[in-house]
């Protein structure tokens, strides 16, 4: 088993009427995963307007401890409380930046890898800049770059990147790329 970060994305399409459900469902997942060692944090990605599928993040410090979670008791009483407020769901297992853009021969070419990123770092960076520049500037330097980093790489790791590649996922499965989609890793139970 690998020893780097891992992260579980999971979809799943809210079942009709459900909506409230499924939202304290969901969140209730978030805290539970909270509570297990090696978590390294979690987050839900809203569908755009006129979708209904949800994407849940969930990264741990490596396989071990997401399989310690994935095989718990607490998570599978979570996951049979939750039946009948989704439907088809779909996980995707994935180490750094893999976790974005999926991996092989279905990961788009590096230089729309880059566009996805710097479209979605850009108006995060120059917005936090815009609100708390003055405040950094008074900083010395080393300490500005330690807490903007600090601040803004979860916030891109875990939500505006995945956020950027799904709303440019046409983009980036344009012929010259394969098409990347949710899938189960081979030999792993699905998620229900």
């Amino acid at each position: 088993m690998s020893t780097e970060p891992v992260t579980l994305l999971v979809a799943r399409r809210v079942r009709n009427g459900r909506y409230h459900d499924f939202l304290a469902w969901l969140h209730e997942g978030e805290q539970l995963a909270t509570d297990f060692p090696g978590y390294l944090g979690s987050g839900v990605l809203a569908p755009p307007p006129g979708d209904d599928e949800y994407q849940m993040i969930f990264r741990f410090s490596d396989e071990q401890t997401l399989a310690a979670w994935e095989h718990s008791a607490s998570r599978r009483a979570w996951l049979q409380r939750g039946r009948g407020l989704f439907v088809q769901p779909h996980e995707h297992r994935a180490r750094g930046i893999d976790g974005w853009f999926g991996s092989g021969e279905r990961r788009p070419p590096r230089w729309k890898q880059s566009v996805a990123i710097w479209l979605a770092f850009f108006p995060v960076s120059l917005s936090f800049n815009a609100l708390f520049g003055d405040a950094l500037d008074r900083l010395p330097l080393v300490a500005a770059v330690l807490l903007s980093t600090l601040v803004l790489t979860p916030l891109m790791a875990y939500l505006f990147i995945p956020l950027s590649t799904r709303l440019l996922t046409p983009w980036l499965q344009q012929p010259g790329t394969t098409r990347w989609r949710w899938r189960r890793a081979p030999g792993q139970p699905a998620a229900h």
